[in-house]
């Protein structure tokens, strides 16, 4: 035990670093509305702001807080390690996972393997870049940030999944040719989305429409800004590569290649380790210009630092073989200059554009230039326009401009803004999700204009007007889950909470039935009717009629409430409901009202952060509602035979990991299996560990599985011998106590499973994964 107490020096630079702020703007306490008596809380792209009020959209302002879910997902998986590197550490873990799936693939025909089935929703997800097809008419590609590519054949009315299923789900950027060669740039260089959590590994190459896919090299970049292709010539690209955002050096900068892909160079490298490419441009006058903005940026255990004196837009008129910082009113190179962004007029070459924040995410400033680059002024102080990057600029960093009109332009943001005079006025468009990542024109159709946000994709026929109407479209199932329920009277009848949509519910459309960011969800298992969803930091409703009216849980007691706060109900009194923040709470009249049972579970969270230093994981005993395991992000896991009564920890013998779930045999209150989070570093490091003694010893039965996160566990109700766990490179299964793992049946994609539930129908197992960019998927198993 005193090896692990010994780590509260790690504890505090973890805290530290949540308490710097991290990924996709949630700089506040984002709270979901307050659902009343007579109805459904409210859901859209309005969240309330610092001052209680309506913001603009879906991003928290504020200038400091809590760090948002991606940081939550990337401590869980990094911790103990601040400084891992995650790309390496997740390719390694899917090559494992790709052998194991081979291996079953030979007994797949003879064993009649059954198929995972794709349930959805398909309402659309975080979004990081559109193109459309020059050469095909109609045919636009969506790249989704934990969830592939998508293709659109009807002009982005919908769109269908258009990638490798075992590849790397994370992307970044895409280009196509006037031919119509598709590339499609890997991990997401919005710091703190599907980049960190799921960095990518290179670049793409799709000469058939996106049926068929090759990697083409720069593996390591991680993250993938910006993509552009010469319009002079199709085999010349170059590729902005932002790196990793936890370890310095390695590939990183500005790319080129001049066959196609076939070989890369260097072309503008850093001014420190810790500076990427993160936009990049070719001026429609000469393919010899070319403009890139670096971005210095890197994480540490004591902080955020999105921004350096590595940061600004450079400029080469030889093509790429030397370059030379912009100024003539452009910032000079500064600790406080953050992310830039740049873009031509396609048809005015000496028009361009340049946009940028701060270090700390703020708005800097907008610029313009007439002659081409050499001379730059600020259209507008519009403080629409600085007001849209909120505190947060680091997550768009994006502008467009009309193919038609040097003057008509947009720039990203909470809303999509919009000028019609080059930037001295204005307009700011609500009428679709927030937060925005991508657009695109229709070169076949005029005034045809698509946008991708953290939505999904929205389409306009009025030429882009933010303030006109706008279609949602469809077919995206690129949804970001981080739990589900599963009626067990009936399994097609599922909830979840989703990344950035709240929490959904499949027996109404997969509408959104409680706000904010979507967190836990359950159904009650002895009345389906009974359901429970959570939004951000602990908030959370419940419903007795299938989430129609959503009422607030009673108060709990709590230092401390995690992104993702647990709750747990009793099986065989579902009426008694468990949450947990820093201590563990209890409800006996299904969340009217709570009673603490707990001290503090946790070693602390150092008195900084807030978020940290909380349970985790809850599970009760079938046999004996007053056995109650516990399990915290620090590591610490803890048993009470009492109701609380009296805790024990029985932490020795567990790896230092974050501990994700807990589940308890049904026949036999002293076996549990908890799972970890973390990828391995030593043999110490298991992902999942069972105990028959109430935990007073601990067996590792992780086995031959890959070397990755372990999310979720469920056991077969019909066979307690029989494991599954749900971990970031898919489904397996243990049947001979842990010694070997089996991937569990065909057609689900290499993606992060964040839950795992189980339902018996007739003499059949239904097992449904929450997927952490593909939706949901299910299976049923013989």
């Amino acid at each position: 035990m005193s090896q692990i107490r010994d780590r509260s020096t790690l504890l505090l630079a973890m805290a530290a670093l949540v308490a710097a702020t991290f990924a996709g703007g949630y700089t506040g306490l984002r709270q979901a509305p307050d659902p009343d008596a007579h109805g459904v809380a409210a859901f859209g792209d309005h969240d309330r702001d610092r001052d209680g009020g309506q913001s603009a959209g879906g991003e928290e302002e504020g200038d400091e807080g809590p760090a948002d879910g991606d940081d939550w997902f990337v401590q869980q998986r990094v911790f103990p390690n601040a400084h891992l590197d995650l790309g390496a550490a997740l390719g390694a873990a899917r090559g494992e996972a790709a052998a194991l799936r081979a291996g079953a693939a030979g007994n797949a025909a003879a064993l009649a393997v059954p198929a995972w089935q794709s349930l959805g929703p398909a309402n659309g997800g975080r979004i990081t870049d559109i193109v459309a097809d020059p050469a095909h008419s109609g045919v636009f590609y969506a790249a989704a940030a934990s969830g592939g590519v998508w293709k659109s054949t009807d002009g982005g009315s919908s769109f269908h999944y258009s990638w490798d299923t075992g590849q790397v789900q994370a992307i970044g950027a895409l280009a196509v040719t006037g031919t119509g060669v598709l590339y499609a740039g890997t991990g997401e260089a919005n710091p703190g989305g599907g980049s960190s959590s799921f960095p990518g590994n290179g670049v793409y190459k799709s000469t058939d429409g996106g049926a068929t896919w090759q990697n083409i090299g720069l593996a390591g970049t991680d993250r993938i800004g910006r993509i552009a292709v010469d319009p002079a010539d199709a085999d010349r690209i170059f590729v902005a590569a932002t790196g990793s955002l936890f370890t310095p050096g390695g590939p990183r900068g500005l790319y080129e290649t001049t066959d196609g892909g076939a070989t890369w160079q260097l072309v503008l490298a850093g001014g420190d380790a810790t500076t990427g490419a993160v936009d990049v441009a070719i001026s429609p006058g000469s393919s010899n210009t070319v403009v890139a903005a670096m971005w210095d940026a890197y994480r540490t255990p004591s902080g955020r630092t999105y921004g350096g004196t590595g940061s600004g837009v450079f400029k080469s008129t030889d093509g790429g073989a030397t370059w030379s910082r912009v100024g003539g009113g452009l910032p000079a190179s500064s600790s406080n200059l953050g992310r830039m962004g740049i873009a031509y007029a396609p048809n005015d070459a000496s028009r361009v554009y340049a946009i940028a924040s701060d270090t700390t995410g703020d708005f800097l400033g907008f610029w313009t230039s007439a002659d081409g680059g050499a001379t730059w002024t600020q259209p507008s102080t519009s403080s629409t326009l600085s007001g849209s990057q909120s505190t947060y600029g680091w997550w768009f960093g994006r502008i467009w401009v009309d193919p038609a009109s040097a003057q008509h332009i947009w720039v990203a943001g909470v809303s999509m803004l919009e000028s019609a005079n080059g930037g001295s006025s204005w307009s700011s468009g609500s009428s679709f999700h927030a937060d925005q990542h991508a657009l695109a024109f229709d070169p076949t159709a005029a005034g045809h204009v698509l946008i991708g946000n953290d939505g999904g994709v929205y389409r306009s026929t009025a030429n882009g007007s933010v303030t006109g109407s706008w279609s949602h479209a469809t077919g995206l199932a690129n949804m970001q889950f981080y739990t589900v329920g599963v009626s067990q009277q009936d399994p097609t009848r599922i909830n979840g909470g989703l990344q950035d949509n709240g929490s959904v519910r499949s027996w109404s459309s997969w509408g959104s039935y409680y706000g904010g960011d979507g967190l836990q969800n359950l159904i009650d298992p002895s009345n389906q009717s009974k359901v429970y969803a959570c939004s951000q930091y602990g908030s959370c409703g419940r419903s007795t009629n299938g989430g129609s009216t959503v009422r607030n849980f009673g108060s709990t007691t709590s230092a401390r409430r995690a992104w993702l706060t647990p709750l747990a109900l009793d099986p065989t009194t579902p009426s008694t409901v468990y949450y947990g923040g820093s201590q563990l709470n209890r409800s006996t009249n299904s969340a009217q009202s709570f009673t603490s049972i707990s001290p503090d579970l946790s070693y602390g969270d150092g008195g900084t952060s807030g978020v940290y230093g909380t349970i985790s994981a809850i599970a009760v005993a079938k046999t004996d509602g007053r056995v109650i395991y516990a399990g915290t992000d620090d590591g610490r896991a803890w048993i009470t035979r009492d109701t609380g009564g009296t805790w024990t920890e029985i932490t020795a013998g567990l790896p230092t990991r974050w501990i994700t779930r807990i589940a308890v045999d049904p026949t036999d209150a002293d076996t549990a299996y908890v799972t970890l989070s973390g990828y391995r570093t030593g043999d110490s490091a298991a992902h999942v560990m069972k105990t028959t003694n109430g935990g007073a010893t601990w067996q590792n039965v992780s086995g031959d599985l890959p070397d990755a996160p372990v999310n979720a566990i469920a056991l077969d109700p019909r066979d307690h011998a029989r494991w599954y766990v749900g971990t970031d490179v898919g489904v397996f299964s243990s049947s001979d106590g842990g010694t070997t793992w089996t991937p569990v049946g065909s057609g689900l994609p290499l993606v992060s499973v964040a839950d795992l539930q189980t339902a018996v129908s007739g003499a059949s197992l239904v097992l449904t994964a929450g997927t952490y960019g593909l939706g949901v998927y299910q299976i049923t198993l013989p």
